[in-house]
């Protein structure tokens, strides 16, 4: 009885040691996540109460529970804490994610948040939910990402920079929200390069500093892994032969290759959110944290069930009507070790 009552003991230590010896890093666009005050310098009108998607407080809490529950058992197989560091897109101001951190599931991890208003005329900004326990906050700007040189005065989405100290690493995180594809693929393909500049552009000052910077590119980028925005601009690549300091690792080309994607459109799947990681993450002779897996967070009750959308993620909102969803984007995690 007392070998039984040891070898349990020691197994429910080594599996607890096991799930703490990952760091969860993960993003998910939020489909829309608004509050239901009406703000007059945002386009937030379909998000009221009155509004086109009758966006009542009930609805709105509703919501925040339904987007606890996936965050909730993100990586927990990885680790029980879940997410690290958790990018985020399409909230709509501080407050929402304030309150996303205070329901019951996640409550215990003490979310923080990073975030900045960002010029966008829908009102929807990037930013990066983070546990204290594993990650300290040294520096974050909002980089603006400027259409003018292509000729478009409608401001976009910032890219969201944050220096900090994981697990005691000084990492760079890029959260990204990259403009869309309205009006056509080709036709908004520069748009979507210019912001793959902005962040770009901020690495190759930070590797300027220091040659061995670690850095990680998140977001919804409007784009596949395939696209040239990913592949030219930022230099990405899913093979891991092929790297070379310059350039990125791209975990999630194999996944797209493969038909699975975090967003359908038109019956075919897209992989717009996607984390990059600078070379040096999978680099054998690099100490500290190392990247060791990715995974689409694409749990059944996650998909929609029946009607014209079956098979489709789950949206929260559909033809202006409370669909009872999550997202209509899959959320995507990496796993470090």
């Amino acid at each position: 009885m007392r070998k039984l009552l040891l070898f349990t003991i020691l197994s429910i230590f080594s599996y607890s040691s096991y799930s703490q010896s990952y760091t969860v890093v993960g993003f998910y666009n939020l489909e829309n996540l608004f509050d239901t005050i009406d703000d007059p310098i945002k386009n937030d009108d379909d998000f009221t109460p009155d509004g086109k998607n009758a966006n009542t407080e009930k609805v709105f809490r509703k919501k925040l529970k339904n987007i606890a529950d996936v965050i909730a058992l993100m990586g927990v197989e990885k680790n029980s804490d879940g997410p690290a560091l958790l990018g985020v897109a399409e909230i709509e101001n501080q407050y929402v994610l304030e309150e996303l951190a205070k329901q019951k599931k996640i409550a215990a991890r003490k979310y923080k948040i990073v975030h900045f208003e960002s010029p966008d005329k829908r009102g929807i900004d990037c930013a990066l939910m983070y546990q204290p326990k594993y990650f300290r906050v040294l520096a974050a700007k909002s980089l603006l990402v400027s259409l003018a040189r292509l000729g478009d005065t409608y401001p976009t989405r910032d890219v969201l920079w944050v220096k900090g100290r994981l697990r005691g690493e000084i990492v760079h995180v890029f959260v990204n929200h990259w403009p869309s594809r309205r009006g056509g693929e080709a036709a908004t393909r520069e748009k979507r390069k210019e912001a793959a500049r902005v962040c770009k552009k901020m690495i190759d000052s930070l590797k300027q500093d220091d040659p061995n910077v670690k850095t990680i590119v998140m977001g919804d980028l409007n784009d596949d892994p395939i696209n040239a925005s990913v592949t030219e601009v930022l230099q990405a690549t899913g093979k891991i032969k092929k790297l070379t300091p310059e350039k990125m690792y791209n975990p999630w080309m194999k996944y797209f290759r493969q038909g699975i994607g975090t967003i359908a459109w038109q019956d075919a799947w897209g992989l717009f959110d996607q984390i990059i990681l600078s070379s040096n993450w999978v680099d054998k002779k690099t100490e500290g944290l190392k990247y060791h897996s990715a995974e689409v967070f694409n749990r059944g009750f996650l998909f929609q069930k029946d009607g014209k959308y079956k098979g489709y993620p789950k949206r929260s909102f559909s033809w202006g009507k409370w669909n009872d969803g999550y997202s209509d984007h899959f959320p995507t995690m990496i796993y470090l070790k």
